[in-house]
């Protein structure tokens, strides 16, 4: 392993680490933002392999630990993952679609000390959870679990992304995770990569949608007893990009299940060689691989980045979106208005309203179908 100019950087370690214990997943979400083969990642990780990720991670400083897939519930291993990270003192957060849960798993996963789920609700409304997840069993089977975990005294985090299906339910879906005695509720806008890049025209909202979907937010935040609600603005309707991930390589580590170590869940989309977890220590992969140190500073950046004066700010904005946008993974993210690619962001807004009617592909394809076919 060789690092790159960017020894000169003062590097942090990693704060927080994400697990993706597994790719299998029941749902077929029509916003899934892993590549389109992801399912095809192998489960090579051990409960030995995982333990010795978490034991390196803690004693390089990291603080919290995401459990996460596709559905990490199918992982056998993973009330003996969530007990080793208790004893190494991690704050644990288990994300998760709630489907196919074993039976009583939740009290084991408090037990083993889980501290907070984090559970993927895609509408109040049975038919629209259909629609989205291609899965008919997720209504019935997220209320049980979201259900158990409050019985169970853990912290309930209602997870919404919100499509074009869904958002114009966005009051009815705040008052049904209240409904859940959920803690707070996560609206989150989707990023468009992989599954929902490929779906952009059937999922894409409108700028109206949006502004009214905030107008919900807001005037639910007004409420004395008002729940916490989060909303996170997408990418394409604003004027410069988020700093994706806090900047490359400054504060996430993902490893997924065949031990692929990433910055972020998304980066294995770019040309780049990730060090593997089986063959190289965490400390190796977070300061001295070549893809951990490639973005990080100001070296690689080119105009308009390199001189704009909010650099140190937004860091370039997100690779993995230069890249699936423009194939050049050194371009300005082309959601910036600066970008000298803005346009191909201003033109899938366009699509998607000339194209609304696109088909909504699974990966299941046969069952792909047109919204209007539901509506």
């Amino acid at each position: 392993m060789s690092i790159n100019n960017n020894e000169r950087l003062d590097i942090k370690p990693p704060l927080w680490v994400l697990l993706e214990l597994t790719h299998k997943c029941p749902l077929e979400c029509s916003y899934c933002y892993n590549q389109l083969d992801f399912v095809n990642t192998k489960d090579a990780m051990s409960k030995d392999d995982w333990f010795r990720v978490m034991d390196e991670s803690r004693e390089l400083g990291a603080v919290q630990l995401g459990i996460s897939g596709g559905e990490p519930l199918l992982n056998k291993d993973i009330v003996d993952i969530v007990q080793r990270a208790n004893d190494l003192k991690f704050y644990t957060n288990l994300i998760t679609s709630g489907v196919g849960a074993p039976k009583g798993i939740v009290k084991k996963l408090k037990d083993a000390g889980l501290k907070t789920v984090q559970l993927g609700i895609q509408s109040h409304d049975e038919n629209t959870m259909t629609l989205i997840t291609n899965n008919k069993n997720s209504y019935k089977e997220k209320m049980v679990f979201a259900k158990e975990v409050k019985d169970a005294g853990l912290q309930l985090i209602v997870n919404t992304c919100i499509t074009r299906q869904n958002i114009h339910q966005v009051g009815d879906i705040i008052e049904f995770a209240q409904s859940l005695d959920a803690d707070y509720l996560e609206i989150a806008n989707i990023q468009y990569y992989g599954w929902a890049l490929k779906n952009i025209n059937a999922l894409l909202p409108s700028q109206e949608q949006l502004n009214e979907a905030k107008a919900k937010v807001n005037e639910y935040r007004q409420k004395d007893d008002a729940m916490k609600v989060f909303l996170v603005v997408p990418d394409y309707f604003a004027e410069r990009p988020k700093a994706c991930m806090n900047g490359w390589g400054s504060t996430f580590l993902t490893i997924n299940p065949d031990g692929v170590a990433l910055p972020c869940n998304t980066a294995n989309t770019l040309p780049l060689d990730f060090p593997n977890v089986k063959e190289n220590s965490i400390k190796e992969v977070w300061y001295d691989s070549k893809a951990f140190n490639y973005f990080r500073g100001d070296s690689w950046m080119k105009e308009p980045c390199r001189t704009c004066d909010e650099r140190d700010k937004d860091f370039g904005g997100c690779r993995c979106q230069a890249f699936a946008l423009t194939g050049e993974m050194n371009a300005a993210d082309p959601v910036c208005s600066k970008s000298p690619d803005h346009a191909v962001v201003t033109q899938k807004i366009q699509d998607s309203i000339t194209y609304s009617d696109q088909k909504i592909f699974y990966r299941n394809r046969k069952n792909s179908i047109s919204f209007s076919e539901v509506r």
